[in-house]
């Protein structure tokens, strides 16, 4: 998955589809997806109200009021999967409902309500908030038929960003847009062999082609060293009724938190930089604090016992610490409770295989579960680790990877985690191949792109099941 070359390279085209498809999209979904969640959410509490009290109060029409100020415009949740899309909903709806609770609860407005409407509102609305969605999903191909036929769209630019672009509307249901084809003119030699795509013609075919056919959009994916072909592209088009956009190829990169800045007054473009700054990185800091003081305060019991069982199993100290990179590349101990005979921290470490004779009895356990994770909780009292981001790798292994894998360092931009995307994506334990190495550094960056708090809620949700199915790691 790990998801344009320039203000958006090849892969971030992938993991930002919705960045794409927002400029197809059919504006009666969207007008429906703004209006869904607030509809619900007053509509399911005037139903209540009415069951419970015979009226609709004025109470709940000034409380109506405050939810469609929350919840309008309504999130987009099309493009997610189903168990996506209900965590999306459910994790909203938790922040909503409890900014609503403590606000009530703090003027004493909250006793102007029946407690039988507001305790069945608070799980009838998001379950009918995860129905309209679903609903909203299986009548969706009849919506977009609503709207007519397909905008059609040309590329111009055979090459790796006009290639993604025409992979991510083919992959989306809900755009509205069809594909025709490209406008290139370099031999086939020099064009990008991503996919079968019909090429229509040269550079010089276009303005008569979008007469002729009536194109309504035109995605210019050209280099930025071709600006006097570009101006000249949009002369020629200057006839036609046509929206043209830009698919710059800026920076010849993949951006990580691409975002525009202005630094003394002068713009600049964020090509690579860590999510978390300003008000995200404190709530990401405030989040880690937070958790990991009430996960070690539940777990404090068995952290002791799994201490005393690997004193007394086997020779060797209880807590394991090893060098790892950390935020910024610098090194850091990382804490484990000990899982194997031996203690490596060298040049040159051997990565945990099935039925690794170095792994004791008890380690083999506690590896499978990830209970010799458990004293990480400390590394992130202290700041060196999150508790979801990217695994920290021994130091051995990062400057054997960090010369093999483009990007490899990129990773350490943000505090590494206890868990990850990409362990819950498959990505977790062994990593004998060059490729699943790769595929776990695709899997980071994309985390980097994409951070929120909800994402990194999703990822421990996700991470509690595979502890009790997972057979990845040992």
């Amino acid at each position: 998955m790990a998801e344009i070359q320039g203000i958006k390279s090849a892969a971030a085209w992938k993991s930002n589809r919705d960045a794409l498809t927002g400029i197809g999209r059919s504006h009666l979904l969207r007008t429906i997806e703004s209006a869904l969640e607030p509809l619900i959410l007053i509509s399911s509490l005037w139903v209540l109200a009415y069951y419970f009290e015979g009226i609709v109060g004025p109470p709940y029409l000034i409380l109506s009021l405050v939810i469609f100020s929350l919840t309008f415009p309504g999130a987009s949740r099309l493009r997610l999967s189903p168990q996506r899309m209900a965590f999306n909903i459910l994790f909203h709806w938790f922040w909503t409902a409890g900014l609503l609770l403590l606000i009530g609860f703090t003027t004493d407005y909250l006793f102007r309500f029946q407690a039988a409407v507001i305790g069945n509102w608070l799980w009838i609305a998001p379950l009918a908030q995860i129905g309209g969605n679903l609903a909203l999903r299986a009548a969706t191909s009849r919506l977009v038929k609503l709207q007519g036929p397909a905008r059609e769209v040309v590329i111009v630019g055979m090459n790796n960003q006009g290639v993604s672009l025409a992979k991510n509307i083919a992959e989306s249901t809900y755009s509205g847009i069809e594909l025709r084809g490209f406008f290139d003119d370099r031999n086939e030699g020099r064009r990008s062999e991503q996919g079968n795509y019909k090429l229509l013609g040269k550079i010089d075919d276009l303005a008569g082609y979008v007469k002729k056919h009536r194109i309504q959009l035109i995605y210019l994916s050209l280099p930025m060293i071709a600006r006097p072909r570009v101006l000249q592209i949009l002369d020629d088009l200057k006839d036609t009724t046509a929206s043209i956009y830009f698919v710059p190829d800026m920076f010849i990169t993949d951006l990580i938190q691409g975002r525009s800045d202005s630094v003394c007054g002068v713009n600049v473009i964020s090509v690579c930089d860590t999510p978390f700054r300003g008000l995200n990185g404190f709530l990401k800091r405030s989040s880690d604090i937070f958790l990991s003081l009430i996960i070690l305060i539940l777990i404090a019991p068995i952290m002791l016992m799994i201490a005393v069982m690997v004193k007394f199993t086997s020779p060797g100290p209880t807590i394991f610490k090893q060098r790892r990179y950390g935020l910024d590349g610098e090194q850091i101990l990382v804490y484990k409770f000990r899982s194997m005979a031996v203690v490596e921290d060298g040049s040159a470490i051997e990565q945990v295989r099935r039925n690794d004779l170095r792994v004791t009895r008890l380690g083999a356990f506690l590896r499978k579960t990830s209970l010799d994770e458990l004293p990480q909780f400390f590394n992130v009292l202290q700041g060196r680790m999150s508790i979801v981001g990217p695994r920290p790798h021994a130091v051995a292994h990062n400057e054997l990877y960090r010369t093999l894998i483009k990007g490899y360092m990129v990773r350490h931009k943000v505090r590494p985690g206890i868990t990850g995307w990409a362990q819950v994506n498959g990505y977790r334990g062994e990593t004998d191949t060059l490729n699943k190495m790769q595929a776990r550094i695709d899997y980071d960056l994309d985390y980097l792109r994409n951070w929120s708090l909800q994402l990194d809620f999703f990822i421990v949700v996700k991470t509690i099941k595979l502890i009790f199915k997972d057979s990845a790691a040992y």
